[in-house]
């Protein structure tokens, strides 16, 4: 019996395979707990839909971030830091870069800040925005003394 799996099972198959599996474990198994549903025209057109449907939704994301990145290329946030002789007193974190980013309209998630060296010493520093999986972003951070 051909099944479509809905469900990622481990080892059998992952969302939207089509397999070939032997009748009574894809009735008393698969189907019953909910992992695959039969192969039909119409199952095949309803997977067809939600695929392309997710291509669409994906391709959204991957322009929204797109249009995210080429908005922060001109922002350069600043940060008024306490110095003693050049030296910071502390470093700046993704929360900190997050809340300026919330305050200039921007909805990034803090996860996707991604700061390799710590932000500790006066001048620019370049961070990565991780904006999707397929799109990289860099934000200006400039560190000033008070």
């Amino acid at each position: 019996m051909k099944v479509i799996f809905i469900k990622d099972l481990k080892k059998q198959g992952k969302v939207n395979d089509i397999k070939e599996v032997s009748d009574g474990y894809a009735i008393n198994y698969l189907i019953k707990n909910g992992y695959a549903v039969k192969y039909t025209k119409t199952s095949s057109d309803i997977l067809k839909k939600d695929i392309e449907n997710k291509k669409i939704k994906e391709q959204n994301d991957v322009d929204t971030a797109n249009e995210i990145k080429n908005k922060l290329k001109n922002v350069t946030l600043e940060f008024k830091v306490r110095c003693n002789n050049g030296k910071v007193f502390g470093s700046i974190s993704s929360k900190q870069i997050h809340d300026e980013l919330v305050k200039l309209g921007f909805n990034i998630d803090k996860k996707c800040i991604k700061i390799k060296d710590s932000i500790s010493s006066l001048g620019m520093h370049i961070v990565t925005l991780n904006l999707h999986k397929k799109v990289v972003g860099e934000l200006k951070v400039h560190l000033i003394e008070k």
